[in-house]
């Protein structure tokens, strides 16, 4: 009966797409019924930077050296002007795909957690938080639904209420590293210490450039007294 029952759902589903097809965020073809907001062909094609494998130099690990300590930074995609992770990442943070975020989290940790067992080296997964008024205007905050993604597939918990925004700061784009730093260096704080305290923190973001976003939440986390900071984002410039 559960057989029977299956093909019944696939077949509505099949149907259902014949007349209100539901298009891959990427090459608009229609997705089949056990796809999600991206086909399997597309998927395949997506710039994985291999970083938690070693296939590539971490960048990242680069960006924080000399300036405050991480146990490890990986991303999960190449960010290329006009390519597909910036689609996916326009997607997430622009037109109200929040669940983009949960699919690349869910993706990601999947790898992560087969490959390198990551959920044995992490207490807590906590999102680089927006300021409270550009969380009303955007209504969601997009690291948090990265967040969710590997939370459910390394099943570790996360945290929305650990770390906090204080301050609303100006767009970094077209600032250089030592701006951005000026401009969030004091601007967050841990709002319930006992959450992040003694714990080994896995910081997550949408996409490392300077990566001054990401060191002031760091600083501000171990200045609480957690046991470690490691930062996976979605994307990464080359």
């Amino acid at each position: 009966m559960k057989i029977i029952g299956k093909l019944i759902v696939s077949g509505f589903q099949d149907l259902l797409n014949l007349f209100y097809p539901n298009p891959c965020l990427l090459c608009q073809n229609t997705l089949q019924s056990q796809e999600e907001l991206v086909c399997t062909t597309c998927r395949l094609q997506l710039p994985e930077t291999g970083q938690h494998r070693g296939e590539a130099l971490v960048s990242g690990q680069i960006k924080f050296a000399g300036k405050i300590p991480v146990e490890f930074v990986y991303a999960y995609l190449y960010f290329n002007k006009k390519g597909k992770t910036q689609k996916l990442i326009h997607a997430l943070k622009y037109r109200g795909q929040k669940e983009v975020g949960s699919l690349l989290g869910r993706w990601y940790g999947f790898q992560l957690k087969t490959e390198i067992q990551l959920q044995e080296q992490i207490d807590l997964i906590v999102g680089v938080p927006l300021h409270p008024a550009k969380l009303r205007q955007r209504g969601y905050n997009q690291s948090d639904w990265f967040a969710k993604g590997l939370s459910e597939m390394l099943e570790v918990p996360w945290s929305d209420k650990a770390l906090i925004r204080n301050q609303y700061t100006i767009s970094q784009t077209g600032k250089d590293r030592i701006e951005r730093w000026q401009n969030v260096s004091h601007v967050f704080t841990v709002s319930e210490p006992d959450l992040v305290a003694n714990k080994r923190i896995l910081l997550v973001d949408d996409v490392l450039t300077t990566g001054a976003t990401l060191e002031a939440c760091t600083a501000t986390l171990l200045a609480s007294n957690c046991q470690s900071v490691g930062i996976i984002t979605i994307a990464a410039t080359r």
